[in-house]
This record gives C-alpha cells, sequence and structure tokens, in this order.
C-alpha cells in the first residue's frame, strides 16, 4: 500500500473525512476537529522514547510541512478503541512504529503536562493517554506520525518531509548573486541527480540556466563548484560521488552554456560539511546539496 493512500477506516465515509483532515490519514468515526493548524516548513520534536518515571524524553527533529488536528473524541468510544484503530491503520500501511506508550508508561498523571512542554501535546492531560509516533514511506517520500489520544481528545500530528525552500533561490540569478555577494557562498538544491549516479537530471535545467545567466552578468565572478552528499554509505565513497557531481556540473556550464572553464572548480567533500543532523530523513536531504563558493 502507497503511504499517502492509507486511513483509519472503520465505518467513515468520504463525507467524514472530509477535506479538513489530513490527506494521510482521516478521523477516527465519530471525531469531530477542534482545531487545525498547519505550516509550511516547520521544526518538530518528535518523541521516539521516554523515560516515565523521571519523565525524560528522547526526540528526534524532523522538519517540513507540518499539520496539527485536535479532534473531539466520540463521547461513546473509549481511549483504548480510538487508538488501536490509529496503530491498526498505520501498521495496515507498512508503518515503521518508532515508540507507544499507554496510560502509566506515558509518565504519571501529575507529570503529564510536560508532553505539552515538550512539543505541545497536551491530550496528554485528559487522562488515560495512549501515544504513538510512526514512519511511513522511504526516501524523498516520507511522513511521520504523531498520534496522542486522551479522554477528551486526540492530537494528531502529521510532518511531511521535505527541503526547505531555500531551494527555490536556485532560479533566480539575482537572488544568487546578493546570496554569493553577502555569504561568499550559496547552497544549491535544485541540481538532482539519480541515487549513487552523478549524471544531472534533466529537471535541473531551470536551475543551471540561473547559474550560467548569473555567471554571464557578472563576468569577473569565479566559482569553486562544490558537491556535498549525506553521510549515508562509506566516507570515501561519498566523497569520490561529491566530487563527480561537482565535476558533471562544471561540463554542464562549460559544455552547453559556454562558461569558460578558467572560471569554474570543481571539488567534492562528500558528508564532512553537513548543514543538519543525518540522523533524519529531513537533515539528509538538506546535506545533500551542491554549493557555489566565490574565489
Amino acid at each position: 500500500m502507497r503511504w499517502w493512500s492509507f486511513m483509519v477506516v472503520m465505518v467513515a465515509t468520504a463525507a467524514a473525512a472530509a477535506d479538513q483532515d489530513h490527506p494521510l490519514i482521516t478521523r477516527y468515526p465519530g471525531s469531530t476537529i477542534q482545531k487545525r493548524d498547519a505550516k509550511d516548513f516547520d521544526r518538530y520534536r518528535l518523541v521516539v522514547g521516554l523515560e516515565p518515571r523521571g519523565m525524560k524524553f528522547k526526540t528526534e527533529e524532523v522538519q517540513g510541512t507540518t499539520t496539527r488536528i485536535v479532534y473531539e473524541n466520540p463521547a461513546d468510544r473509549s481511549t483504548v478503541e480510538i487508538f488501536r484503530n490509529y496503530r491498526q491503520a498505520l501498521e495496515r500501511a507498512d508503518a515503521e512504529i518508532l515508540f507507544s506508550c499507554e496510560v502509566d508508561a506515558c509518565g504519571p498523571a501529575y507529570a503529564r503536562g510536560r508532553w505539552n512542554r515538550e512539543n505541545g501535546l497536551f491530550a496528554a492531560t485528559d487522562g488515560e493517554p495512549r501515544y504513538l509516533a510512526a514512519r511511513v514511506g522511504t526516501g524523498d517520500a516520507t511522513a511521520y506520525v504523531a498520534v496522542m489520544v486522551g479522554k477528551a481528545r486526540t492530537q494528531l500530528d502529521v510532518v511531511e518531509t521535505k527541503v526547505m525552500d531555500e531551494g527555490l533561490i536556485a532560479v533566480d540569478p539575482t537572488a544568487l548573486a546578493k546570496a554569493i555577494e553577502s555569504a561568499g557562498s550559496v547552497r544549491i538544491y535544485g541540481i538532482l541527480f539519480d541515487v549513487d549516479k552523478a549524471e544531472i537530471r534533466p529537471e535541473s535545467k531551470q536551475t543551471l540556466d540561473a547559474i550560467a545567466e548569473l555567471l554571464r552578468a557578472k563576468p569577473e565572478l569565479s566559482l569553486f563548484v562544490v558537491g556535498h552528499t549525506d553521510g549515508t554509505g562509506a566516507l570515501d565513497h561519498n566523497v569520490k560521488l561529491s566530487d563527480a557531481r561537482a565535476r558533471s556540473v562544471v561540463a554542464a556550464l562549460i559544455g552547453r552554456y559556454g562558461i569558460a572553464a578558467t572560471r569554474l572548480d570543481a571539488h567534492g567533500v562528500g558528508p564532512l560539511v553537513p548543514v543538519a543532523p543525518n540522523t533524519t530523513d529531513a537533515g539528509r536531504q538538506q546535506n545533500r546539496r551542491v554549493e557555489l563558493v566565490a574565489r
């Protein structure tokens, strides 16, 4: 089953799901929405472990499109029933359950307000809290789901990982120039490669057009073109791969756009200069990039 098509299904109809539910997972039937917030890009602390006696949380930072929906539970349904239906739906979608706790394992009643302070899961204070965190999908199509079911409310947080919109700077030569002038370098996310390959994909053309336009507008500008990978795999291999990708970019700018070879110098540093943790999908996406550095 594809990760974007799963839903909590019992007697839910299309009308019950409605547009207000998150497209990845519908409400438990009979629930009503109290609040819905969405941010195009945000950081979220996903609870993936808990030492309940001391209320010490283990969290993983994930980044991307973040949606929080707070549902009022149907009065005639137990927290056990609601929680197990969410869990079963996720398991049917081949989700990886990262962490789960129920009632006392989610911390003593007097201390459950710490969930709210940790990442805003205030439903823990409703009584009988039941929580799970899951990861659905792989690679660039990954979503993190956190569900906290309390007696009165259910909170559903969904984070769809993506590279931050700074990648859009690649299509704007003026913004590229300003970034290089102010910082001496700029990160480029619009030059795309297949996994473990150095050939530039066709959809990279708009970004290459912008870089070539920048170089034509500023004939005095020379650049280091630096390839970066994430931390997956062997260091030597990643350094060679990043160097090959940087050389592919230089070759394209010289061969397709007529930029003088003396103005471009390719290098690869593999995973040695990360801009985000390599422990999350979102972080690895940010680390896979090309940088233009003034020289």
